[in-house]
This record gives C-alpha cells, sequence and structure tokens, in this order.
C-alpha cells in the first residue's frame, strides 16, 4: 500500500513510512493513494471475528508490510480485557427510536483516543523497524483534553521513547488536566500553554516543518513523530470500530443485512468522522455522517457553505474536546472534495494558513457535500439533552455525545424522511470526565468540588466511580506550570538534552 502527500502526490511512502514520519515534510497529511474494499462476502466473513482479529485484518490492507499475525499481536496487547474492562473493547448499546450507541470510552483513559492510542505504540514501533529507524522517538502531542493523557497511557514508560503533551491552560475540564499533570510516567513531559488548542496544534505542526528542529533532533539521536490524528497510525485503528458496530447492531437485529443506517459523531478535529468515510469507502452501507458542533461552529458552516473560515471567536464550551477552529484532519477530505488535486489542496491550506479561510471551487465536492449534515449545538441544549436522554432511556451520556444526540435529533426533526432510518450516535467519552456538566442534566446540583460532583453523579447514575478517575484526588501534580505558547520549540530541544 503507498500512500502519498495531500499536498504533492509525487511524494509516496510506505504506510509504516507515513506512521513513523507522522506528518509529511511539506505539512501535508499522509493519505492512501487507493482504498481497500470488502465485498458482501467479505463483509460476512469480518463478522465472525473478534475486535481484535477484525483490527489485525482491516489493518493489514494498508499496511502489509508489517504482516497480519505481529498486527493481530499487537491488536491482543493493545484491546486485553485487563485494559478494557472485557474481551471488546467497545460497546454498543440499542435505544428505542432507531438509535445505537457505540461506546468507545472503557478503556483506561475513559475515552474514545484509548482505542487508537493503546494500538498507536505497537504500530509506531513496528513502522520504525521497518524502515529501520533506530534513534529513540520523541512523541509530540496537541491536545484539547482527551488525547493528552491516552497518549501519556499508551506510551507510558515504553522504551525508546518520550513523550511531550501540550494541551490549552485553562482549556480542558479539570478531571482531564488533572489526568495529564498527574501522570507519573519517566517519559512523560506535559506542559500548559497559554492559548488555545488551535495555538498548541499550530505550535506542533510548526516544530514538525521547521528544518532546524528536525536537524536538532537528528543531532541528539532522536526521531520526532506525532500521536494527534494527522498521523496514520491514529486515523486507522479508528475505522476498525464502524466495522464493528456494524456488525453488531446486524447481530442485535438493529439493521437488517446491506441495510443503510447514518453515523452520528462529535467532531472537532475530524479524524472521528473521517474514519467512518473511510469504513464507508471500505464497503459499510453509511448513508450520511452528521458532523455535530459546538458554539464552535466552523464545520457546521464548512458543510452549509463550502466556506472554511477560521476568523471568529473562540468559545470555551462544556465540550471542550471540540473547541477547536482548525480542524487538521479536514485537509484529508478536501484532498478527495478537490479531486485529489494536490496542487488545489495545497493552495487551499496556504489560504488558510494565511488568511484563515478557504473556499472549495464550486465545480468541487458535491458528492461529499451531499453526504454531510452538519448542525451545531450551543451548552445550554447539551445540558437539556443530557436531561431528556436521562429522562427517557435512564441513560447517561457525556457533554460530547449529547451534542451528536442533539444534532441527530435535529436532523430528523427537519427531514422527517430520514427518521425511519437507523442511527449510530458515537459516544466519545465516559460521562465522569466531565461530572459537573453531566450532573447538571440529570438533575443534581453540582459542587464547587469536582470530586464531590463525580460522587453525585455516580449516586445518581448508579454507575461506579471508575478507579481511574477516583484516584485524581490524592495523586501529585507533577506538571503544574504554563507557558507561552512561543516557548514550545525551545522545551522541546530541552527534552532532547535530557
Amino acid at each position: 500500500m503507498v500512500f502519498c502527500s495531500t499536498r504533492d502526490t509525487a511524494k509516496r511512502v510506505t504506510g509504516s513510512a507515513a506512521i513513523a514520519l507522522g506528518i509529511a515534510p511539506d505539512g501535508g497529511l499522509y493519505v492512501p493513494m487507493e482504498m481497500p474494499t470488502f465485498s458482501k462476502t467479505g463483509l460476512e466473513e469480518l463478522s465472525k471475528l473478534s475486535y481484535q482479529e477484525l483490527a489485525a485484518t482491516i489493518l493489514v490492507k494498508f499496511l502489509p508490510e508489517l504482516g497480519y499475525e505481529p498486527l493481530l499481536a499487537a491488536a491482543k496487547a493493545a484491546y486485553s480485557a485487563e485494559k478494557f474492562g472485557g474481551e471488546t473493547p467497545v460497546k454498543v448499546t440499542n435505544l428505542l427510536g432507531r438509535q445505537s450507541v457505540l461506546e468507545l470510552w472503557h478503556g483506561p483513559t475513559y475515552a474514545f483516543k484509548d482505542m487508537a492510542l493503546q494500538l498507536l505504540p505497537h504500530l509506531l514501533k513496528m513502522s520504525l523497524a521497518a524502515v529501520g529507524e533506530k534513534k529513540e522517538a520523541l512523541i509530540l502531542v496537541a491536545t484539547s483534553g482527551d488525547t493528552g493523557k491516552a497518549a501519556l497511557e499508551g506510551y507510558s514508560n515504553v522504551p525508546g521513547t518520550k513523550v511531550a503533551v501540550f494541551y490549552p491552560a485553562g482549556g480542558v475540564s479539570e478531571v482531564q488536566r488533572l489526568q495529564m499533570a498527574t501522570h507519573a510516567a519517566d517519559n512523560a513531559a506535559v506542559f500548559a500553554i497559554e492559548g488555545n488548542f488551535d495555538d498548541t496544534q499550530s505550535g506542533v505542526k510548526r516544530i514538525f516543518t521547521n528544518p532546524e528542529m528536525q536537524k536538532l533532533a537528528d543531532g541528539r539521536g532522536y526521531f520526532l513523530s506525532s500521536a494527534n490524528s494527522i498521523n496514520m497510525g491514529r486515523l486507522l485503528p479508528q475505522v476498525v470500530y464502524y466495522f464493528y458496530a456494524y456488525f453488531q447492531m446486524l447481530k442485535d437485529k438493529a439493521l437488517m443485512p446491506g441495510e443503510k443506517f447514518d453515523v452520528a459523531v462529535p467532531t472537532g478535529n475530524f479524524g472521528d468522522i473521517l474514519a467512518g468515510w473511510y469504513a464507508c469507502r471500505m464497503g459499510l452501507p453509511i448513508a450520511d455522517f452528521i458532523c455535530a458542533s459546538n458554539s464552535n461552529n466552523v464545520l457546521t458552516d464548512f458543510f452549509n457553505t463550502g466556506v472554511y473560515d477560521r476568523n471568529r471567536p473562540f468559545k470555551k464550551t462544556i465540550s471542550p474536546s471540540m473547541d477547536i477552529l482548525i480542524s487538521s484532519n479536514l485537509e484529508r477530505l478536501v484532498f478527495e472534495m478537490v479531486d485529489r488535486n494536490a496542487e488545489t489542496c495545497a493552495s487551499l491550506m496556504a489560504a488558510l494558513s494565511g488568511k484563515g479561510e478557504y473556499k472549495i471551487p464550486a465545480s468541487c465536492g458535491g458528492a461529499i457535500f451531499s453526504r454531510f449534515a452538519a448542525r451545531w449545538v450551543d451548552d445550554a441544549q447539551t445540558i437539556e439533552t443530557i436531561g431528556e436522554l436521562w429522562d427517557k432511556y435512564a441513560y447517561a451520556i457525556d457533554t460530547h455525545t449529547a451534542v451528536a444526540f442533539r444534532a441527530l435529533l435535529d436532523e430528523r426533526k427537519a427531514k422527517p424522511q430520514k427518521a425511519g432510518r437507523q442511527a449510530l450516535v458515537v459516544s466519545t467519552a465516559s460521562p465522569f470526565k466531565f461530572a459537573t456538566a453531566v450532573l447538571q442534566g440529570v438533575g443534581g446540583t453540582p459542587a464547587e468540588d469536582e470530586f464531590k460532583n463525580l460522587e453525585m453523579l455516580s449516586k445518581i447514575i448508579e454507575m461506579p466511580l471508575p478507579a481511574g478517575l477516583a484516584e485524581l484526588r490524592d495523586m501529585p501534580v507533577r506538571f503544574g506550570k504554563s507557558y507561552p505558547r512561543s516557548d514550545m520549540q525551545n522545551l522541546v530541544a530541552a527534552l532532547m538534552q535530557e
């Protein structure tokens, strides 16, 4: 399988090289030159596999040089019962009204990022070996909340690696902050950056594309790589759970074989919903993609107008993992919209970097735009939706999942002809990660103490408080300082001296 940059299709690498590099030298993102597909018979065979076997079977299509058996061993190690609390790392819950929920938060950090970041360290190790890279890997991570802790957990004390996580100071939930700030692994560093997520994400990208930083890393025996969803090693494992969810809905009789269904995804950096798009191209009968945003509704406007414009106020919301104005993975879809014309794609991304906006040419992207319905939800509606789901189904959801549910319900109301179609709502985090807001939704009265809110929420929804969150109260904070965004390159350079 050959991968190319979205900004220059002549720059081609293997899948293992794409994972090792993380981002193309020209700043573009790697994409497969062609998409593997599964026939109806092929899907039937896939449906018989365990989750781990399914992961290896799909991944080897993109990474044949790594081999099926090593990929299976990696999947078994990543998705163990010890880490995810069961033989299957995800769960599908069916609600009334033709709605199923794909729960992706049963891993060690209680968020969907575990599904990729438990596997990525294995994929990176295998990929570095495949390309003959022997230097120590320094993994750079920009996070809006969940990716940081999931990366720290996935790479915790992994030999030959260091992890540097950057998050926006004051831009994550208290639980998310403590999960990162108390992380104990010796090979980890966490930095709160003054600014928003887009500032941290842009800062990490600048490090990757700075020749001087690359030269410095090489001279000090380091290899820079990414754990963000710009890395194909993050994106490909996410494709797997859409296949699993489809097969589970068939087994639960929520779907008939071949019947189309919609997918509603809470969307920030666009990786999760893009993985669903890839799964559709590979053979899943997905009809429409409902791109759900919070008040940072740049994606909503893009899909409704064809114009991407980040020149707007940045808003802090109760769904902070979606507080993003520059959705990096959208570049991969834009590449498809412009018929894989890398020159056009590069021009649009240059306009985004320079002017903060771009417009898809009128002659491009019509078929793709028709498949995406985009809606946004404010904080009040988010809390209201949490309450509605709790009152109707006694089912507790976090603030991000609530945004997806509300977008789905609004889309069904606006287009009643589609209301009878089965929908899969992607649930990205445990309700406990955003306890204060969820508590309001289910009828509780939040306290100032976050840990009291966790305990109250546990009693109301009758779910045990996850041990990994309860223990945060007594863990020492290792990383409590914040830094200006101009310090990011110096911070990385200092890590390479340790």
